[in-house]
């Protein structure tokens, strides 16, 4: 009978280097479960935690940690992670094994609640299937949609987390998930040139990028003394998508704690015509997984297709450091053209790339009286 795992902190160096091996092999970890991404979130605290079977690391994970008001107790969340062996495939282990030692060090440390979200996939739908559903006008949600691909392991992940007192906010559909987006577009980089890409894009965006490139647009890579040219312009995306902005200050520290831990964790792009900046994003990579993570574009400009050009200067360039996918992160799951988060998803349809359901995040009260109360209380705001 194979010893219990055990859940214990590790060095920022040991987590990178499993983080390495894992993504060498062909795993994927998500941008938000290195250690870097403790640093840029400076309101929590954070722990690399390693997953031990004897000497042997087998699992590993980023934890942040929120402490509520007045009382050493925190919310420990683990954005997209923690990179676990969820199918059973890697290590034979149950997740009952691989879960009680993480809710047993977490509670010891003060936590009355995790939060979870497995990078496990569980429904695909590619652009075409997508596109038909919309011409057809008759479904409103993905989940309308019959799938293309449907993961029976990543359904038996659900069912076995809800057995194991585990528990999800209901799939209402409304926005992106819960924290992190449940739904994603990505567009698959293995095996293909850039040729194979263009040709996989639409008429329009393959006409928009033309435009933007015979217009004199110029896509080129910035560095940290850029940011605030890409701030003046994401503050006015903000203004006109109605959302509140980040300071220029957070992303001055994402940039500093990314770079400083890989030189090719983060990069800026600039989408310039005449002098002036009209849109730039951010895009970060973890081994052979490339994510559009911020972006922007100004009021000005449009007629050129700067962000046309944006993205597909990204997608070249993940291309060229050999990443099997550009993840242009969430989508909400509406089809429905009447909904304002529509175009979201129609604007990344043009890519011809696949819309996917991961497992969404997982929720589990390690002291329920204080759980309810927080949740009643953030509800209420």
């Amino acid at each position: 009978m194979p010893s219990p795992l055990v859940v214990r902190r590790i060095t920022s160096e040991e987590h990178l280097a499993y983080v390495r091996g894992r993504t060498d092999a062909g795993g994927d970890v998500s941008f938000l479960q290195v250690p870097s991404w403790g640093g840029v979130k400076a309101e929590w605290q954070h722990e690399s935690l390693g997953w031990f079977d004897g000497d042997e690391l087998v699992g590993a994970g980023l934890v942040l940690l929120r402490q509520v008001p007045r009382v050493k107790r925190f919310l420990a969340y683990l954005p997209e992670g923690p990179d676990l062996d969820w199918t059973g495939d890697r290590t034979g282990r149950d997740l009952a094994e691989q879960l009680a030692p993480l809710a047993e060090h977490l509670k010891k440390v003060g936590a009355f609640a995790i939060k979870m979200g497995p990078m496990v996939p569980v429904r695909r739908w590619t652009a075409d299937t997508l596109k038909a559903a919309i011409a057809d006008g008759t479904a409103k949600r993905l989940r309308d949609v019959e799938a293309d691909e449907v993961s029976e392991s990543g359904l038996a992940v659900a069912e076995r987390l809800r057995a194991l007192g585990w528990s999800q906010k209901p799939d209402t559909g409304a926005g992106f998930g819960d924290v992190q987006p449940r739904y994603v577009f990505q567009v698959p980089l293995s095996g293909r040139s850039e040729a194979d890409l263009l040709a996989g894009f639409n008429q329009l965006w393959r006409r928009n990028i033309k435009k933007a490139d015979k217009a004199g647009v110029e896509v080129v890579l910035g560095g940290f003394d850029d940011l605030p040219a890409f701030h003046e312009v994401y503050v006015e995306t903000a203004a006109r998508d109605r959302f509140t902005p980040r300071g220029l200050a957070y992303f001055q520290r994402m940039w500093r704690a990314m770079a400083s831990e890989d030189p090719d964790r983060i990069r800026l792009f600039l989408a310039r015509h005449e002098g002036r900046v009209l849109a730039a994003t951010t895009l970060v990579r973890v081994g052979r997984h490339s994510w559009y993570s911020y972006g922007a574009s100004s009021n000005e400009g449009r007629d050129v297709r700067p962000s046309n050009a944006v993205q597909w200067a990204m997608v070249r360039d993940s291309l060229a450091a050999g990443s099997d996918v550009y993840d242009l992160r969430g989508i909400s799951d509406t089809l429905d053209p009447d909904d304002h988060l529509f175009g979201l998803i129609q604007f990344k349809l043009g890519t011809g790339g696949h819309a996917l359901e991961y497992l969404g995040e997982w929720d589990l009260r390690l002291r329920p009286m204080m759980a309810r109360a927080v949740e009643a209380y953030l509800d209420r705001r």
